[in-house]
Parts: C-alpha cells; structure tokens; sequence
C-alpha cells in the first residue's frame, strides 16, 4: 500500500526526500529570498529537486521512477519546505535592511513601526 503512494518505503521518502532534498528545498528558499527573487521561481526549482530525489529513490533503493504520486508528494513537500524557508528568511531581510521602516511580528512575517 505504502509504496503505491510514495514509490518507496516512507522510511526511504523521508530519508531521501523529506531530509537529504528537504536541506536543498531549505537553501534553496533562503538563496531565493537573499537575492530577492519572486516566490513563483521556487517552482522550477522545486520540481528539479523532487525529479533528483525520486532518481535517488530509484537508483539507490529500488523505488519505482515513475510514480506519479511519489513525484507529486515528494514536490508538495519540498515546494513547502523551501516556502517557508523563503518566508522567514524574507521577514529577516525585510526587518535587518530597514530597521527604520519595519519590525518583527512573527517567524514568517512584518509590519511597518508605528508612527513616533
């Protein structure tokens, strides 16, 4: 049952795609946000790295490369991981480069400072 959905063990998705690609998606989303890239590019990029961690699954666990399910899950993961990633790292942008203007109101968001 648990390989028709994922195309592997979940022991192997996680290993392989929530952990080892989970790190690129995380740099990935940071590098995106400290150059100031849109969000809508973590999609092409999100879905190369979910093709190299079902490759991974495939060549070095005997997954199944063509399970449709297992890429979907796998994207669905990483695309999360790397938003939020450039979600917070945005938020540290935002309030570090203009401290004047902004301030912290959560892990993943800003406000503008209220007026002196």
């Amino acid at each position: 049952m648990e390989e028709a959905i994922v195309g592997s063990s979940w022991g192997v998705f996680i290993g392989v795609s929530v952990l080892l690609f989970g790190f690129g998606a995380f740099m990935t989303g940071q590098a995106m946000a400290e150059n100031w890239r849109p969000m809508p590019q973590l999609l092409p990029y999100t879905i190369l790295l979910a093709a190299g961690a079902r490759f991974f699954t495939y060549a070095l666990f005997d997954g199944t490369l063509l399970s449709l399910s297992g890429f979907v899950l796998t994207w669905v993961v990483l695309l999360a991981i790397a938003a939020a990633a450039y979600r917070a790292t945005k938020a540290r942008r935002m309030v570090v480069q203009y401290p004047w203007l902004y301030e912290r109101s959560g892990l993943f968001t800003w406000r503008e400072k209220a007026a002196p």
